[in-house]
């Protein structure tokens, strides 16, 4: 069970790197991020069986750091988009007005 779960979750994060080093929308980089703490969530929990609650108590931190970060992130998302008319990573240059 233990094995089973730490792959799934080593392919869950894998999924989530290639999808950040390779796509431009700036939604899906947002949403690969995500993917990646999932995939850690997923291998605290797995690991709490051994260990007992610590990971757990892990996963609970994560969860309210990716919350912070889902808020933050979508908002800059957002006003990106209102003033630039796009998420495509490649338009996007703050430091040229």
């Amino acid at each position: 069970m233990l094995a089973e779960s730490l792959t799934l979750s080593a392919a869950l994060f894998t999924i989530g790197v290639i999808g950040v080093l390779t796509r431009r929308n700036a939604i899906i980089v947002f949403m690969c991020v995500e993917l990646m703490l999932n995939a850690v969530n997923l291998s605290f929990v797995a690991l709490s069986r051994l260990y007992g609650a610590t990971g757990q108590v892990f996963v609970i931190f994560v969860m309210t750091v990716a919350a912070a970060e889902a808020a933050v992130g979508l908002a800059i998302i957002i006003s990106i988009f209102r003033h630039k008319k796009s998420v495509n990573l490649q338009d996007i240059n703050i430091l040229r007005g």
